[in-house]
């Protein structure tokens, strides 16, 4: 996640949609007083630009680190809420912490990704670590497991929270017309980061699915079908 106070601009990361990605090429255009979020070690070599910076924060709504952790000295989780801003925060957050005013004049962007698509791609990324890979109807019987909750990071209150939604499948040029839109002049390369092992591999993603996870894509995800068409 990323407030550019510089360029007057939000991005809102979401999941599997090359998030990593885009952080780290916006990560240029950032000055000393933008708001950056860390994500994992081994991609923070691929930022272009500035490194995570401002994201801790004090605020009466930022929850508190668990003092279980802090006694057993366990190490700070960039992606736990109680760091402050962090990766793949929610907008109706940014805009608490952030404040009213900004959130009113700023310009707002996410990015999305076909379901179906984003749903493999999700699987082959929480099971990387496995010695034997379940299967993808095995994976989809846990809704907790396998939901991804792309949706609720760009709304509020039901109401999409942000001015532009990207599409993953035109990064390269949805990135450039967000920015444009932003008031932001200058072009940025987006590069590879985070890609999940293999994946040049996989067969089609349209291979992997039966009638009852068809079914269940359509059913967990109709609302960015039908937003997104």
């Amino acid at each position: 996640m990323i407030i550019s106070h510089e360029h007057k601009f939000i991005f809102i990361k979401t999941k599997k949609t090359a998030g990593t990605a885009i952080e780290a090429a916006l990560s240029e255009l950032c000055g000393p007083s933008d708001v950056i979020t860390p994500y994992r070690a081994e991609s923070e070599a691929d930022r272009k630009g500035a490194p995570p910076q401002n994201y801790r924060i004090d605020h009466p709504a930022k929850p508190k680190r668990a003092l279980w952790r802090m006694l057993l000295r366990r190490p700070e989780r960039y992606y736990h809420p109680s760091v402050g801003y962090y990766e793949h925060m929610p907008a109706h957050l940014v805009r608490l912490y952030a404040g009213e005013d900004v959130w009113r004049r700023y310009f707002k962007f996410a990015f999305e990704r076909n379901p179906w698509d984003r749903q493999i791609s999700w699987y082959f990324y929480k099971t990387k670590t496995k010695g034997e890979r379940p299967s993808f109807e095995s994976f989809m019987t846990s809704k907790r497991r396998a939901f991804v909750n792309n949706h609720d990071l760009y709304l509020d209150s039901d109401q999409i929270a942000v001015d532009f939604i990207g599409r993953y499948e035109t990064l390269e040029a949805d990135l450039a017309r967000a920015l444009k839109m932003a008031g932001v002049a200058r072009t940025i390369t987006v590069p590879k980061s985070n890609v999940t092992p293999n994946k040049a591999e996989r067969a089609d993603y349209r291979s992997y699915y039966t009638p009852a996870t068809d079914a269940l894509v359509r059913e967990w995800y109709a609302p960015e079908i039908e937003l997104l068409d």
